[in-house]
């Protein structure tokens, strides 16, 4: 396993988790292809996208990637339950399983770009909360209510590892409560990966503390002025969503603009990056595109990438969810860069032990 000691608050070492984000854009056998060389290269966890208009079946692919490796572990990235009825995540995610024993996770969402782009509102809370339990018993062989009689799922092959993810404080406290882990999508700054701990730990309350991985976008750069920009979509839609206190972190002061219509299917996901990011720099300059970059995300040198990656963990993340810039292509250039220059300096950090 390529799983890094390193601290974090409270513990004298802790195993850290490092997996990539696969968007199954293309023929699944490439994003099977693509998971086998991330698992060659030590990661420990592939998450592979659930947008049933812009990506290919997320089980599919998780199915034939489980086929094709032997030690990665395999995560939605993430489905929901609202295209996806509890009993329908539970068969599907039960089935893979039995292809990747021991080595599957659920990651479970409100929606988001699976739900909005055809006219349906995200999960609520109590919604997840319950969808969750009806997994779970189903996943073990219990009887779940249907109307008016109970049905069970057939060769339940038992629990797997369900990761939530949250980002806002209520949604990360439920998640703390009741999940395996929580996949929190707002950065690595310490600040925010701290406010999420704290959050996580309040609900987990009386159980054991989940896993808490933090996604970010990443690249390997030696100029970051030059590559930032990029990051424009992603630092506008966190101000379209009414994110101001989370971007003056990196001193960014950005009001909300206007919606942007002409970027489909949303700003996050465009399937023209270049065109997103002409219209985001109507609103964000070169220099907030930096700061985003150096606040909240893994870019840099390696040197600069490790050190960010030790902060994030001092703060209390115990894993992270890597993402290049890209929703249509797969992350190849990321694998190879972090896996040649990173991941071999992380395993290298020596732990520290908490006060």
């Amino acid at each position: 396993m390529s799983d890094i000691l390193l601290s974090s608050p409270g513990m004298t070492s802790s195993a850290v988790h490092v997996g990539v984000r696969f968007p199954p854009a293309g023929n699944v056998a490439e994003v099977a292809g693509e998971v086998a060389r991330a698992e060659r290269f030590g990661f420990d966890t592939a998450w592979i996208a659930d947008s049933q208009l812009l990506w290919r079946d997320v089980w599919v692919a998780m199915g034939l990637a489980a086929a094709r490796t032997e030690r990665i572990t395999l995560a939605s990235a993430v489905t929901n339950l609202v295209t996806r009825l509890p009993s329908v995540v539970a068969s599907a995610v039960n089935t893979v399983a039995e292809l990747a024993p021991g080595r599957v996770w659920l990651g479970l969402g409100t929606g988001d770009s699976s739900v909005k782009p055809i006219g349906l509102s995200p999960s609520t809370r109590a919604q997840l909360r319950t969808g969750l339990t009806e997994i779970r018993r189903l996943l073990d062989g219990d009887p779940v209510p249907a109307g008016n009689r109970e049905v069970y799922l057939q060769g339940a092959g038992g629990r797997v590892p369900v990761h939530i993810a949250a980002s806002g404080p209520r949604m990360v406290r439920m998640a703390g409560e009741v999940a395996d882990g929580v996949l929190t999508l707002a950065g690595i700054s310490p600040e925010t990966v701290a406010k999420t701990v704290a959050a996580v730990r309040e609900g987990a309350s009386g159980r054991a503390m989940p896993v808490v991985t933090a996604g970010a976008f990443c690249a390997l750069t030696d100029d970051v002025e030059r590559d930032a920009r990029v990051l424009k979509p992603i630092c506008l839609h966190m101000a379209t969503i009414g994110a101001q206190d989370f971007l003056r972190l990196a001193g960014i002061e950005l009001p909300p603009p206007p919606p942007v219509p002409d970027v489909y299917p949303d700003m996050v996901h465009a399937v023209d990056w270049e065109d997103a990011i002409t219209l985001a720099s109507r609103y964000v300059s070169d220099e907030a595109a930096v700061r985003f970059a150096q606040t909240f995300c893994l870019f840099g040198t390696a040197d600069e990438i490790v050190e960010q990656a030790q902060h994030a963990v001092d703060a209390g993340a115990t894993g992270f969810y890597l993402r290049h810039v890209g929703n249509y292509t797969l992350p190849s250039e990321l694998i190879t860069d972090f896996g040649e220059q990173v991941l071999p300096r992380l395993q290298r950090l020596v732990p520290r032990v908490a006060a």
